[in-house]
């Protein structure tokens, strides 16, 4: 396995790996699947600026992938991103998102752009909300049933990771 940014290749995969878990899984929040134009979209909103979007490949494909991505659109966020973390759910306990993340966050502690890294996770993503932390992010809040899906209400836990002057607090 090795970690590479994105190639426009990759999107059916990327997309697969993100479909499964709007079908199966609270890890998103999305209710229906994504169609190849709305992740080539989403594609192209990577790689530029302080946006990188990185993949796991192996076994010659894409099994995971980490990106930063707009946190919020307002001018003054610029320099906040929102990490996603995504493995495809055959090739999980082997790694991968801890190899994603320690990229993905050695790529933005050496850049001027990224201050800070926030991450929204589903209440119930107890494995998401533990890897997370093993990597200095500190809780920074709960949103109490801030979306619905399968048919209840999920709370998002809040965290986050500030960078100073190439190290993280």
């Amino acid at each position: 396995m090795y970690i590479r940014e994105a190639q426009e290749r990759d999107i059916p995969y990327l997309m697969e790996i993100y479909n499964y878990e709007v079908e199966h899984t609270t890890a998103t929040f999305d209710v229906h699947p994504r169609t190849l134009e709305d992740r080539t979209e989403w594609f192209r909103q990577h790689n530029v600026g302080n946006h990188p979007l990185f993949v796991a490949e192996e076994d010659g494909r894409a099994v995971g992938y980490a990106s930063f991505s707009t946190y919020r659109s307002l001018e003054a966020y610029h320099d906040t991103v929102e990490l996603s973390v995504y493995v495809d759910h055959g090739y999980r306990r082997r790694g991968i998102a801890d190899s994603l993340l320690r990229h993905i966050l050695a790529w933005g502690r050496a850049r001027e752009d990224v201050h800070m890294v926030i991450s929204v996770i589903s209440g119930e993503n107890e494995t998401s909300v533990h890897l997370h932390e093993k990597f200095g992010f500190a809780y920074a809040g709960t949103i109490r049933e801030a979306g619905k899906k399968f048919g209840r209400y999920l709370d998002i836990v809040n965290y986050q990771l500030v960078f100073h002057n190439g190290s993280a607090d």
